[in-house]
């Protein structure tokens, strides 16, 4: 087992380190295809990731050895499609391409579903948080003008048309940041909102040992 980890490691070093689009005719030589597979399916790639391997072997007129990669793959589908993987996959907002076998993908997509809620719970309390924020940076931008305006109203030098004109943007200004105010306790709400469904849902997840 250490031996085959090791020969994965390395050629996944010798990938990351060339790119697989660059791979010289040396290493497309020195490839062991089915540790290769072996990866690409523990990281639930399709059958579409073969392609890129051989497109880059068949510039230096070498063969990608197909047999040899699915072999591996398929054996690293298995360590792929275990419900724990899918659950880190959907609580992260990863996606799932559908590469899990019949007896397998039950159970996974079950966990990964799980999960992806999970993130999507998350994910609403997040932009209503950024919402708030940006609201709130909003409303000191305006408040900040207001008392620019103020400031120049009062002005010695600020002529009478001037002053109407100010008084007009100050109007606005004040209408805005009402308009704004009761945005923010709209979002504040919907956040709280957002949070008990995600805490009710964590406290449920929990209880099924996710």
């Amino acid at each position: 087992m250490n031996t085959k980890w090791n020969v994965i490691g390395a050629t996944i070093l010798v990938l990351a380190m060339s790119g697989c689009a660059s791979m010289s005719d040396e290493e497309c030589l020195a490839t062991d295809w089915s540790a290769v597979g072996y990866e690409d399916g523990a990281r639930g790639y399709t059958a579409e990731r073969f392609s890129s391997h051989r497109k880059a072997c068949a510039r230096h007129g070498i063969t990608a050895d197909f047999g040899a990669w699915q072999v591996g793959r398929e054996q690293g589908l298995v360590e792929y499609c275990q419900p724990g993987r899918g659950y880190d996959i959907g609580v992260s907002g990863g996606r799932y391409y559908g590469v899990c076998s019949a007896d397998l993908e039950p159970d996974f997509l079950e966990a990964y579903n799980a999960g992806h809620l999970l993130f999507s719970l998350r994910s609403n309390v997040s932009r209503a948080s950024s919402a708030i924020d940006a609201r709130e940076r909003e409303l000191v931008k305006v408040k900040d003008e207001i008392r620019g305006k103020e400031a120049a109203l009062i002005a010695p030098e600020t002529t009478t048309e001037d002053r109407i004109l100010l008084l007009a943007d100050l109007k606005e200004l004040s209408e805005r940041t009402g308009e704004i105010e009761v945005e923010i306790q709209v979002l504040y709400e919907e956040r709280a909102r957002y949070q008990v469904e995600l805490d009710n849902y964590q406290a449920m997840v929990v209880d099924f040992g996710y």
